[in-house]
């Protein structure tokens, strides 16, 4: 089932999700699987699962240092493939524009249709390590609005090299990113908006938002995503904070901004099992005023650990 249909089958009744990270390669499914099964008793209608792009690594080879691409955590759809059978729920793979060809991703959106999976969620992705400025692969997409285009051709049975006339076309559910305080490279709000709305206009069906930790922010975004005409749900995306680090590293790596009485409540903490316990608090606490609005979805950032997670919809759900 489509996102979309989920939340209007919900019938204005807030709906629990969440994302996971693939394991890295080499690592069995199965610890995966004992995270994902907590937080089943809240009935997920649906479950995100990343996709990472490709990394360099050096290997000594002769005295000399080669470089190689790897991926660290391969095998999205295959999990999703596995989690929609094993637990019975729709599977949201994250397509990227960063480290795939356009065929790539075209073989990639056959297999899911051919998996049954109903939903998937266009990225353009992040810059590598060693770049400053996100750089789009040879023969890849540069903007998410390029990829949504594409798997709409898709859905009319326009494949790259060719048309199909068939009656089992794919038919997905698009989903995109949004940015209640701006992507990181948007000089403004507003410009960023209008990038939102462009992809929205190419054929999204929904937005999930970046973590934020103000609501003020996200209605805030809202009402003015509103007024420029996006009309489709906006799901706020939510991560509890877990470690004290989380301080410098959020800040630095989403361009987010942190409330104060957070920042002072973790800088009290002594361990990080204290940052837990604020993190979690301060969760439920956002997510009750999200609920009271009646947001479309409440969706968790789990990043592989479901313990915090499953406190929190353990309050609301």
């Amino acid at each position: 089932m489509k996102i979309t249909e989920h939340i209007k089958k919900a019938n204005g009744k807030t709906l629990f999700s969440f994302e996971i990270i693939p394991p890295k390669k080499g690592n069995n499914i199965q610890e995966l699987y004992n995270n994902i099964d907590p937080l089943m008793e809240f009935n997920p209608p649906f479950i995100d699962v990343t996709t990472s792009r490709e990394e360099y690594v050096y290997l000594k080879k002769e005295g000399l240092l080669d470089r190689k691409i790897t991926r660290m955590r391969p095998g999205t759809v295959g999990i999703c493939a596995a989690i929609k059978h094993k637990y019975d729920v729709d599977t949201v793979p994250h397509v990227l524009c960063g480290g795939f060809t356009k065929e790539e991703t075209e073989y990639l959106l056959v297999d899911c249709h051919y998996l049954g999976i109903d939903n998937v969620m266009a990225l353009r992705g992040d810059a590598m390590s060693h770049q400053k400025y996100f750089e789009a692969s040879k023969d890849g997409h540069k903007y998410a609005t390029q990829l949504v285009d594409q798997i709409k051709n898709l859905n009319k049975g326009k494949y790259l090299h060719d048309v199909i006339e068939a009656a089992d076309t794919s038919n997905f559910c698009i989903g995109v990113a949004g940015y209640p305080e701006k992507h990181l490279e948007s000089p403004s709000l507003q410009t960023d908006l209008k990038r939102l709305k462009e992809k929205v206009d190419a054929g999204a069906d929904y937005v999930v938002t970046q973590m934020f930790f103000d609501n003020q922010k996200y209605f805030e975004f809202v009402k003015a995503a509103r007024e420029m005409g996006i009309n489709v749900p906006i799901i706020p995306g939510i991560k509890p904070l877990a470690v004290k680090r989380h301080l410098q590293i959020l800040p630095q790596v989403f361009r987010i901004d942190l409330p104060e009485h957070l920042i002072r409540e973790v800088e009290k903490c002594k361990t990080n099992l204290d940052v837990r316990k604020v993190g979690i608090e301060f969760a439920v606490q956002q997510s009750k005023e999200l609920l009271a609005a009646g947001v479309p979805v409440l969706h968790y950032y789990s990043m592989g650990k479901s313990d915090n997670i499953h406190a929190i919809a353990s309050e609301l759900f």
